[in-house]
């Protein structure tokens, strides 16, 4: 399975469900733009590793809605405390969708640990989560979106890129056009 293929069955589940989106950094952003460019998505244009953890302060503040984050093995390897903070919190409406194609995707393919010996889904539970799930095709990552709103999910992918458009937006824009959708009403 290739990246383009995880990100058409995630963004069908987000759209479905309501979900708010939050995409990593890099080339995975723009293929989620080019895929399905909704209002409730969020494209990190930097930051690298802090995908889960944005994903997870919103899942916080927004019990009421359903959030997935979209999260590449060589961003969640810069950020793996992320992985303890969301056992420790568990919240029920937060999803987590680590694409692991054993590559640095954005910045050339270069190899990450996890082409080598590093298992994401054994750090994962051995941070303490329960409910982690590895996938590596579209029929049972569908499979697995359709009976789970949270957790995390390991997708076995590929290495390789689309050639998915520049997102012409500006960062003000698409966190204004996010906020809007996602913020709570002030009280």
């Amino acid at each position: 399975m290739k990246r383009i293929d995880a990100i058409n069955e995630i963004a069908a589940k987000a759209k479905e469900s309501g979900a708010l989106l939050i995409g990593n950094i890099g080339i995975p952003c723009k293929e989620i733009h080019h895929v399905c460019d909704v209002p409730t998505n969020f494209y990190m244009l930097g930051s690298m590793g802090l995908a889960s953890s944005i994903g997870l302060g919103l899942a916080l503040s927004r019990p009421d809605k359903k959030v997935i984050t979209i999260e590449g093995d060589g961003s969640i390897l810069m950020n793996m405390g992320t992985l303890a903070t969301i056992a420790s919190q568990e919240p029920d409406n937060y999803l987590l969708v680590i694409v692991d194609n054993g590559a640095y995707g954005s910045t050339g393919n270069q190899p990450t640990a996890t082409s080598k010996n590093t298992d994401l889904a054994a750090v994962a539970k051995g941070a303490g989560n329960k409910n982690v799930y590895v996938v590596a095709n579209p029929e049972d990552l569908r499979e697995t979106l359709r009976s789970t709103d949270k957790g995390i999910i390991v997708v076995k992918a590929e290495p390789g890129n689309t050639e998915a458009p520049v997102i012409e937006m500006t960062p003000e824009v698409i966190l204004k056009r996010f906020m809007d959708i996602s913020s709570q009403p002030s009280r």
